[in-house]
């Protein structure tokens, strides 16, 4: 398949872009090279994030998590579906939506992955439902370090009182929360804010 579309964004890794596919429109999330890296350790890191992202979203289309269907995965591309709707950033949350937000997250943990940079621009809204998206910096581990780092980036994106409810999803779900709620307060308190840098 080629990349043949329209461009719908362009990250400092990436290039997603609308094309025709499978009878439908899809998305497909292109990793570009980096000029300023040696070629063949530039390939070496395309590929492996490509192929960690596309596991992980197999993995959350497995055990039935609301992201979008992953449909092919090339050497340096992903081609998954498209999904109409608005992100949460843009949105009005009630607290029935929030609580949602937070049971997706718990979902998404549950099935032993840590979403790297779970914030209201990485879901949206469709058709009353969220949908979490992009795992650029998705990994397949049962890490609640890393899953606290999931709760602090929630906390540090909505009002206090928005991630109240959203915890009250996120306790609900977590087959076993108190370890990754205690490993949020750990986090805190040591003052780690910088979380995530990119190679």
């Amino acid at each position: 398949m080629k990349n043949k579309g329209s461009l719908l964004s362009e990250g400092a890794e990436a290039k997603v872009f609308i094309v025709k596919a499978f009878g439908m429109e899809i998305l497909v999330k292109s990793r570009l090279p980096k000029d300023y890296r040696i070629k063949e350790i530039d390939d070496s890191i395309r590929k492996r994030r490509t192929k960690i992202e596309s596991r992980v979203m197999y993995r959350l289309n497995r055990a039935g998590v609301r992201a979008p269907r992953l449909f092919a995965a090339g050497v340096f591309s992903i081609y998954y579906e498209k999904l109409d709707g608005k992100l949460m950033k843009d949105s009005s949350l009630g607290s029935k939506m929030l609580k949602k937000c937070g049971m997706l997250l718990a979902e998404i943990h549950n099935a032993g992955i840590s979403h790297g940079d779970f914030t209201p621009a990485n879901i949206i809204i469709s058709h009353g439902t969220p949908y979490v998206i992009d795992f650029g910096l998705s990994e397949v581990r049962n890490s609640s370090e890393e899953m606290g780092i999931d709760l602090l980036l929630m906390k540090r994106s909505v009002s206090s009182s928005m991630f109240k409810k959203f915890m009250e999803g996120y306790a609900e779900t977590a087959r076993n929360p108190k370890p990754v709620i205690d490993k949020l307060e750990e986090i805190e308190k040591r003052g780690r804010y910088q979380i995530r840098t990119l190679g």
